[in-house]
């Protein structure tokens, strides 16, 4: 099928596309049989889950796939078949002809090369440019992509720039050419939704001003909403539909399809019984509104008044101390709030709010500055040895990776049960037996006690890191981030997960992540954090009907829908919001 009326030659042009691995000496498929076309000025998205052919089938468009690797079927870009070119002629056509944009640009950037160093040496592999000229178009680029600064960003090194400000590098880098086609892997997963937006937006504008065609690699639906004129959805490693997009998103053929839309977390949507919040109506509604004073700002970020919370932070701040050429900083300033048993607390905001510093306190893993801290009746403000080593039987945490938090050395019956051991809690018989308690809590078979962290999924290690956190039967969880490096199925089933384990064990929980529909599915409040300072909390209701602050409705309005018409009027508003409010 073709996804182009278009009678000129198409950017890319897939026909029977299979991709291989040879593993101890037998060829087993990762793509199969992939059809499909990309027009210039189209936006064509392949979805999928982890470890559907996503991935692999776009790198062998530009022959990056690894050595006991092989592609059969056709493959043109600008009806130039590209399987049969020589090593050279690749070299070649990537950068002219195709680019890419890499999920984490940090491992595809050189750490020692400046951003600007690295843009000229693309310009200059491929054209006759002079370095003064290469220069000045490096600089063209990096204003062309959005950086505030491009000069500075132009001297910088990638370590130097934030997320979005490196992934705009690396997309300057990618279009410094103006290629045909332009693969984008998996461009926003590491970022927060503001960014994310950000960086949507400057695709769909480079798509429009170099009238190139955009392979977009995404397991987000959202995403694919908001940029995609074409899906093809992928499992294990076969095509199972593929149409226009608002068709696919608005009506699902295939019950995969249907199972990937229905594992989305949807802003405002929540359990049966509990009203839906028009969140589009809730934002219009604040555009006209205007302004909110300050009084109702000041009103919205005080914290209720909890009787016996787990967990009190009162008047808190958190400093970072100088180090190197780094100047000491803020990152929490003057923050109060409290969760009480068998609630959990959304805190939500952008990367670098103070969002994870907070969690890291709440455990001991972080000394404050000022103010009180209070676990479960233990005031450890004063970060001592003795008080910090009580806490860790009350507290437990989940943490964004659990590959970087899981000891690959040891089975995960280990990991699970090493804090139960060092607690003194159980050895011998009596620690098996709760470790596979444990397992059988987390929804994983006995068996996998055995197994090592890499013979597991994503999802599966972070059920793991879940038992692990709870093996003491914590009266506090910190939960940071612990969904954002999954695809959208596997996050569902760990959301789930958690939720069902917080209403049995009736723990108090701080959920941290910068996706407000995250959030909203498991969050009993809100609190939103903006540069170290609450900026606003309250229920669900509060915070998605009627938000006060600004930050706020511009973080609500970032997050992406999967419905195409939805998403168009979502966007609408936030340029409206950036427009009557723009972002500090």
């Amino acid at each position: 099928m073709s996804t182009t009326e278009n009678t000129g030659v198409p950017a890319l042009e897939m026909t029977d596309v299979s991709v291989d691995f040879a593993v101890d000496d037998v060829w087993v498929p990762a793509a199969k049989n992939l059809t499909y076309s990309i027009a210039r000025g189209q936006v064509v998205a392949v979805v999928g889950e982890s470890g559907s052919g996503k991935s692999v089938s776009s790198m062998a468009v530009l022959d990056l796939l690894p050595r006991n690797s092989r592609v059969r079927g056709s493959i043109k870009v600008n009806g130039r078949e590209v399987t049969t070119l020589s090593t050279n002629q690749m070299r070649q056509l990537r950068g002219p002809e195709v680019a890419a944009i890499f999920q984490e640009p940090m491992t595809a950037l050189n750490p020692v090369l400046t951003v600007g160093s690295q843009i000229i040496e693309a310009l200059r592999a491929h054209t006759t440019m002079a370095p003064s000229e290469a220069k000045s178009r490096a600089l063209e680029l990096l204003d062309m992509v959005g950086l505030p600064d491009p000069q500075k960003a132009f001297a910088s090194y990638p370590h130097q720039l934030s997320g979005g400000q490196r992934q705009r590098a690396m997309i300057a880098q990618s279009i410094s050419l103006e290629p045909a086609l332009l693969i984008a892997d998996e461009p926003t997963t590491a970022l927060d939704v503001t960014v994310q937006a950000e960086i949507l937006d400057l695709i769909r504008a480079l798509r429009d001003r170099l009238d190139s065609a955009v392979l977009l690699i995404t397991h987000d639906m959202g995403v694919v909403a908001d940029l995609a004129d074409w899906i093809v959805v992928m499992k294990a490693g076969e095509v199972v539909e593929q149409g226009p997009a608002a068709r696919v998103l608005g009506d699902p053929q295939d019950a995969y399809t249907k199972e990937l839309l229905a594992s989305v977390p949807r802003l405002g949507e929540t359990l049966e019984g509990e009203a839906t919040v028009d969140v589009v109506e809730s934002l219009a509604a604040a555009v006209a509104s205007g302004p909110a004073r300050t009084e109702t700002l000041r009103l919205a970020a005080e914290a209720p008044e909890i009787a016996h919370p787990v967990l009190s932070l009162e008047n808190v701040s958190i400093e970072y101390g100088k180090k190197g050429r780094v100047a000491a900083f803020r990152a929490v300033d003057d923050v109060t709030l409290g969760i009480a048993e068998g609630e959990i607390v959304g805190l939500v905001g952008e990367s670098g709010s103070g969002k994870s510093t907070i969690g890291r306190a709440a455990i001991g893993l972080q000394p404050i500055a000022d103010g009180r801290l209070i676990v479960d009746g233990v005031d450890i403000s004063s970060g001592s040895r003795k008080l910090i080593k009580s806490l860790r039987r009350r507290v437990g945490i989940v943490f964004q990776d659990p590959s970087s938090s899981l000891n690959p050395r040891l089975p995960i019956g280990e990991s699970i049960g090493e804090p139960l051991f060092l607690a003194g809690e159980a050895k011998g018989a009596a620690l098996d037996a709760r470790v596979e308690k444990l397992l059988d809590e987390v929804r994983l078979p006995r068996s996998y006690r055995n197994r090592y962290p890499h013979e597991l999924s994503g999802g599966q290690k972070q059920r793991v890191g879940i038992a692990r956190a709870l093996s003491l039967q914590p009266r506090l969880l910190v939960a940071d981030e612990p969904t954002s490096a999954l695809d959208v199925s596997v996050q569902a089933r760990v959301l789930e997960l958690l939720s069902e384990l917080q209403q049995e064990h009736r723990f108090a929980c701080l959920f941290i992540s910068h996706d407000l529909a995250v959030v909203d599915a498991m969050a009993d409040r809100i609190v939103v954090l903006n540069r170290g300072k609450i900026a606003e909390q309250g229920t669900r209701d509060q915070i998605l009907r009627a938000p006060k602050e600004p930050y706020t409705q511009r973080l609500i309005a970032a997050i992406p829908v999967p419905d195409v018409e939805v998403q168009a009027a979502r966007r609408e508003l936030r340029h409206e919001l950036l427009k009557n409010t723009p972002a500090s």
